[in-house]
């Protein structure tokens, strides 16, 4: 198994539940310094991959290493290069922001003084000095994730393993974790995030991999994958939503597409192939149809339109048994 240069390797992983298959056949090669997005519904083994590579799961076939250690023949030395925030956060409600760091350090076997010392720099690092003697749960939801950051970090670890680490949080929550952990990452932490969030794959990571099925499906990065089903859309909001059949019809027939309607939005979405010839000719023939249109937009595929079209189903749905 070749490992030069990536913190992350795995090579045809199987595990089984029962009579299920969670993984299947498993790879995946994460660069160092980089993150790399594990996108997939619930139920496509991307939990389980986590589980293996972080030394919690025995897998039942193939081979990984992480930090160059591999996760079954040597996995206490992986252990203490490895940081891991999974979904719920790990965090004492009664205690402090500080005191739970504090608390993290001991049991990872740093000293009073040096415990404390590492609580005060993550908390400076994650934006929480002025918070940190709060109790957490006084921590909004983006804090608190933010806090579990900071825990999977006492002991500055080179791979950092977060497993759907915005779920249930808000905007602006989830906007706070992304923050922290592009910080995370220019300091030269690898990260491999698990999500079903297709904004949160696109806005962080490097590298997206896809899984379905206990297998990766399709990798690349976000731009790759977008390209990968060959073809830009127009979409077009219409000014009255009484036009929008005849606004579908239309574009079928200047663009030879195949086009999408959504009569709340009165929205008509079609591919393309020569983009601005397509739009051009589609904004010509609105107007000599007298379509009025509020909007007209030029724009690459969606991440979640690559999962639909990879998968059959939206990220956000369950894997099919």
């Amino acid at each position: 198994m070749e490992t030069t240069g990536h913190a992350v390797v795995a090579e045809g992983l199987r595990k089984r539940y029962g009579g299920a298959e969670a993984l299947a056949g498993f790879d995946l090669a994460v660069p160092e310094g980089t993150v790399c997005g594990l996108l997939g519904p619930n139920g496509a083994g991307k939990t389980t991959a986590v589980r293996v590579l972080t030394t919690l799961l025995r897998p039942d076939g193939g081979r990984a290493h992480v930090a160059g250690f591999d996760v079954v023949g040597q996995a206490a030395q992986a252990r203490h290069r490895i940081g891991l925030v999974g979904q719920n956060a790990a965090l004492d409600e009664v205690l402090s922001g500080r005191q739970n760091l504090v608390m993290f350090g001991r049991l990872y076997h740093l000293g009073p003084a040096r415990a404390r010392r590492r609580a005060d720099e993550l908390l400076e690092r994650f934006g929480l000095a002025e918070t940190g003697a709060k109790p957490v749960k006084q921590y909004s939801g983006g804090m608190r994730r933010r806090l579990d950051l900071a825990a999977g970090l006492i002991i500055a670890p080179p791979v950092l393993f977060l497993d759907e680490p915005t779920t249930g949080l808000d905007p602006r929550g989830r906007d706070e974790v992304w923050e922290a952990v592009a910080s995370l990452v220019a300091a030269g932490t690898t990260v491999l995030l698990t999500t079903q969030y297709l904004e949160e794959a696109d806005r962080l990571a490097a590298k997206i991999c896809v899984m379905d099925a206990g297998r990766v499906i399709a990798e690349g990065s976000p731009d790759e994958l977008k390209s990968r089903i060959g073809e830009d859309r127009v979409d077009i909001v219409l000014r009255a939503g009484d036009d929008l059949a005849r606004a579908m019809a239309l574009a079928a027939r200047v663009t030879g597409g195949e086009p999408e309607g959504d009569p709340g939005a009165r929205r008509v979405s079609v591919p393309v192939r020569d983009r601005v010839a397509a739009l051009t000719d589609l904004v010509r023939a609105l107007d000599d149809a007298g379509i009025a249109a509020e909007d007209i937009t030029l724009r690459r595929p969606s991440l979640d339109e690559v999962f639909l079209r990879l998968t059959g189903h939206r990220a956000g749905q369950e894997a099919a048994a």
